[in-house]
């Protein structure tokens, strides 16, 4: 019987899937020591964390890869397409969750919402108060996303239609961009912008896309949201950025490093608010992706080409392993 390893928990109806045709190896947790540990055992893995760098050096067996996601970069593909380890991802199947994220970002650094829940705990109830007096309406400000895939064109139709946002977009193809979304080109965007949402994937040209020049651009009242992939913003710049209050504040959910280490500059300080990856984590999303994850995991290790086929050149190289 074939086995697939979970580096991370997934819902049970995708487990039961699973469990009639394969057996599941669960991870106590996504450490890579721990995934290096158990992954030689296991033909096919469903991940929602980074994949060490030499995974499949130290797991020859696995054959199959799904992302839990979106996140194509949680996987060394070079080497994955080399050995013939072929690797799927689901697109879109997280992009209400995140949208929805997005939108809550907005509303608690508009509305000043961690100061003034932690001020109401620890102080009086005047000086809570007092710090509404910096809150903000949505309806006349302007969002900007950089990236406007599933996630972003979902973000736009709920910025436009329900809080009657001024809504500009970017990305490469700017004749592809959803009704709801004005084209603009990057530095107008963040020059124009109240909220920049990074919603796009992270490739050589989005690599510190965000850097000190860039920020610099930006209103100096001005929230920066990430939750496309942490490497899009160089950290160190923003760090500055957020200290020296050159810009108002962030809502990041994922990091240059994928775990936010615990002595991270980020931590202390008081004008951003730090989620630990979950933006795509409700209780919906993780049915639908647990479900397609665990029917692409199958079909691959069946011999099967997947839905959703991240690397194909995977394909000719399994038949020269084969």
């Amino acid at each position: 019987m074939k086995r697939v390893l979970l580096t991370d928990s997934i819902a049970a109806a995708g487990e039961e899937i699973l469990s009639r045709a394969a057996e599941i190896l669960r991870a106590p947790d996504s450490a890579p020591d721990t995934i290096r540990r158990l992954a030689p055992e296991a033909d096919g893995v469903i991940i929602r964390s980074k994949l060490p760098d030499d995974i499949f050096s130290v797991a020859p067996r696995l054959r199959a890869v799904v992302v839990h996601g979106t996140g194509t970069d949680l996987v060394p593909l070079a080497q994955a397409s080399a050995r013939g380890v072929m690797v799927a991802n689901l697109p879109g199947i997280n992009a209400q969750s995140v949208a929805e994220y997005c939108a809550l970002a907005m509303l608690m650094l508009a509305r000043n919402i961690v100061a003034i829940t932690a001020t109401l705990k620890s102080d009086t109830w005047d000086r809570a108060r007092a710090l509404g007096a910096q809150a903000h309406e949505l309806a006349a400000m302007t969002l900007g996303i950089v990236g406007v895939g599933e996630i972003g064109g979902r973000l736009a139709q709920i910025a436009r239609n329900g809080f009657g946002m001024r809504v500009l977009g970017h990305q490469r193809r700017l004749d592809r961009l959803p009704a709801e979304a004005q084209p603009a080109p990057l530095e107008a965007l963040l020059e124009s912008s109240n909220f920049v949402v990074l919603a796009c994937p992270l490739t050589p040209e989005t690599h510190h896309l965000i850097n000190q020049r860039r920020l610099a651009l930006m209103k100096t009242n001005a929230w920066l949201i990430n939750i496309g992939r942490g490497a899009v913003i160089d950290e160190t710049a923003l760090v500055e950025a957020l200290r020296a209050k050159r810009i108002a504040g962030a809502m990041l959910d994922v990091y240059e490093h994928y775990r936010l280490e615990p002595a991270h500059a980020l931590r202390t300080l008081d004008n951003v608010i730090l989620t630990p990856h979950l933006a795509a984590v409700t209780q919906e999303a993780r049915s639908r992706a647990s479900v397609a994850a665990a029917e692409e995991t199958l079909r691959m290790l069946a011999g099967e080409r997947p839905r959703n086929f991240v690397n194909p050149e995977a394909w000719d190289a399994r038949s020269r392993h084969h």
